[in-house]
């Protein structure tokens, strides 16, 4: 190991050491005044609930974590989005897990936890895996209600998606172990089997105050909609518990009746550890990602040794293809080279940017994937495409959009890690999240724009001081400068994996060891979905 790997592992260590700091403060919800609020009540924090549920000694890739990380400041945060979710192992069965924090704003919903929610069901329906919700919600966030409410991809898709889930044979299962009110109500009834907690749970379309305001009744929440009540009386929930455990002792004991899907039959044979030691994938990126680095080393780190075969190993060497496995499991992996390379004529191309035989190679490569039915994994640092006269004058459109076009059309499960950077129409073409892959994780060293920084900022700065000038405003050398360091501060700021995972652009920031692990629950996933589309690509310029 040399001193440039040592100083990459630190950094990288270092940067990852900041997420967990971020996710332990996340992880505590609302806050322990909260939580306290739930002892008292004798129930479970959404984490404690669904680590009961799952398979000890079993992965649960949380999706989410970093939902609404920074936004909402004004109404007190909204730590996870409001919500735990992922997918785990209830009964050996991988299942999408949904859980409302009652300790964050009384689960209410946020515009970010209707995301979040219908980013579950998608997985759900993508991977035809059974859903249980773990129902603790006072509703609609109403301050922010306009979010939230009337629109396509707002709460009320929710309701549609677990009619089409139903139709789809995917199970449901909600345990309401605390308030389900207003439209949320509908959540539970549309699912298969609902089970409630006594003297906790309850469901109803309005509660007391409500119904006083409304008609004048009088009433209480266990009268009107609790445990007993639909259990007994309006036949709405099928079963009724004394504890939060039993009735996740019942969720445990349905789903593990469930039969066996069919399977996708992607190819898998026993598994290899890596050539290279899982902890080497920290020293292969420099600090800031300046440097350029050979992706085959990274690869190295997650394939099972000597599986990985280089498709056109001599062409189009800024992006390397091949098939390889990865615990076990057959993959394509597309990743973008970050070496500065030779090109076939002899010419050096920059490491990173694609050009137009590297995008030609990766087409074709994502076309035989899928003619073969195994899924790809890309591996994105990425400044774009190469621009110029001379790249346009070659067709780099036309290349790029081949390439964009294959990974649309693409109908094999596809799985994103952006390492790096991941910028412009490279974003697209290395199947960003526009172009549905299954899972997408960033690295923390990942940063994600339209375009690189320096670039961006300088485009922004000359468009503000020709503004600026145009209504006869002076414009000093001090002046330039400062507006350049507002504009990069503010655009460093949105390039961060941070700001992505937020608004769930990415289904979260891992660390790097994790990413095999990821790629493996990924595929094991997506093998419990036998409906594959037949692959068409359309029409497109050759």
């Amino acid at each position: 190991m040399d001193i440039n790997f040592n100083i990459n592992e630190d950094a990288m260590k270092t940067a990852y050491s900041q997420v967990r700091q971020r996710l332990e403060k996340i992880y505590e919800g609302g806050g322990k005044k909260a939580v306290e609020k739930q002892r008292e009540r004798n129930k479970l924090t959404a984490r404690e609930r669904i680590e009961y549920l799952c398979d000890d000694d079993t992965p649960f890739v949380e999706i989410g974590a970093f939902a609404g990380f920074e936004m909402y400041a004004e109404h007190g945060g909204c730590p996870a989005g409001g919500t735990v979710s992922g997918i785990g192992y209830i009964g050996g069965r991988q299942c999408v897990v949904v859980a409302n924090d009652q300790t964050v704003k009384a689960g209410a919903w946020f515009p970010i936890t209707g995301k979040k929610n219908l980013r579950m069901q998608e997985i759900a329906m993508e991977n035809n895996l059974p859903v249980v919700y773990l129902v603790d919600s006072a509703g609609v966030y109403l301050p922010l209600q306009d979010e939230i409410f009337p629109d396509k991809e707002h709460f009320g898709r929710i309701f549609r998606n677990n009619a089409r889930m139903s139709a789809m044979g995917i199970t449901q299962i909600a345990a309401v172990m605390g308030p389900c009110v207003a439209g949320g109500a509908y959540l539970p009834i549309m699912s298969d089997e609902t089970l409630m907690v006594e003297g906790n749970g309850s469901i109803f379309l309005a509660g007391p105050y409500l119904v006083k305001a409304a008609i004048g009744e009088e009433t209480d929440n266990e009268t009107l909609g609790g445990a007993v009540t639909h259990t007994s009386i309006s036949g709405i929930a099928d079963y009724k518990f004394d504890t939060e455990r039993d009735c996740l002792d019942q969720v445990k004991k349905i789903i593990g009746q469930l039969a066996l899907p069919a399977t996708a039959g992607f190819n898998r044979t026993k598994p290899v550890l890596p050539k290279r030691a899982a902890q080497n994938i920290y020293g292969i990126l420099n600090e800031g990602n300046t440097r350029p680095y050979d992706v085959l080393d990274l690869i190295e780190c997650i394939t099972d040794e000597g599986s990985f075969d280089q498709f056109k190993a001599d062409y189009g060497k800024t992006i390397v293809c091949g098939y390889g496995r990865i615990d076990g499991w057959a993959v394509g992996i597309v990743a973008n080279q970050r070496l500065v390379v030779k090109s076939k004529k002899g010419e050096m191309q920059l490491g990173g940017v694609i050009y137009n035989d590297s995008s030609d190679k990766a087409a074709r490569f994502i076309l035989n994937c899928n003619q073969k039915k195994i899924p790809l994994v890309f591996l994105q640092d990425v400044t774009g495409f190469m621009v110029g006269s001379r790249s346009e004058h070659s067709g780099i459109i036309k290349d790029g959009a081949k390439m964009v076009n294959a990974v649309a059309n693409s109908v094999v499960p596809k799985f994103t890690f952006i390492i790096g950077n991941s910028y412009g129409a490279g974003n697209y073409a290395m199947c960003g999240k526009a172009y549905d892959p299954r899972l997408i994780f960033a690295w923390p060293t990942a940063k994600i724009a339209v375009m690189g920084g320096e670039q961006a900022a300088k485009t922004l700065l000359q468009i503000q001081v020709a503004s600026l000038k145009a209504k006869g405003e002076t414009i000093t050398p001090e002046n330039e400068k400062e507006l350049l360091d507002t504009i990069v501060k503010r655009y460093q700021q949105q390039t961060t994996p941070y700001y992505a995972a937020a608004r769930l652009w990415v289904d979260g920031i891992i660390d790097p060891l994790e990413t095999r692990t990821m790629i493996s629950e990924g595929i094991s996933a997506a093998n419990n979905n036998s409906d594959i589309a037949a692959f068409k690509t359309g029409v497109f310029q050759v």
